[in-house]
């Protein structure tokens, strides 16, 4: 497999972790299962926040209003499988 295509794969999946943890804190916060007075779990959060709000600003704000659900990170996720499906895709048809 190509180094570069490895890397880009890796990211993609790394960032499809982030996103789910993200949205597996935000329930933990809002049920009042952890308390984001605590230092540790305000970093964790803070850092999980400014790690995937700018990939899901914009879709949140084509989406429209679902009442208190949230769908864009499964839409976000979907849209890097496609990526990484496509990133294959394309590799194979230019080098086999």
């Amino acid at each position: 497999m190509n180094p570069f295509l490895w890397l880009i794969t890796t990211i993609i999946d790394i960032y499809i972790w982030i996103l789910i943890a993200s949205a597996v804190l935000s329930w933990l916060v809002v049920f009042n299962v952890v308390n984001t007075r605590n230092p540790i779990v305000n970093s964790i959060g803070d850092f999980l926040y400014r790690v995937t709000e700018p990939a899901l600003r914009p879709i949140r704000s084509i989406m429209p209003n679902l009442g208190g659900i949230d769908i864009s990170p499964v839409i976000l996720i979907i849209g890097l499988l496609f990526l990484k499906q496509l990133i294959f895709w394309l590799y194979v048809q230019a080098f086999v």
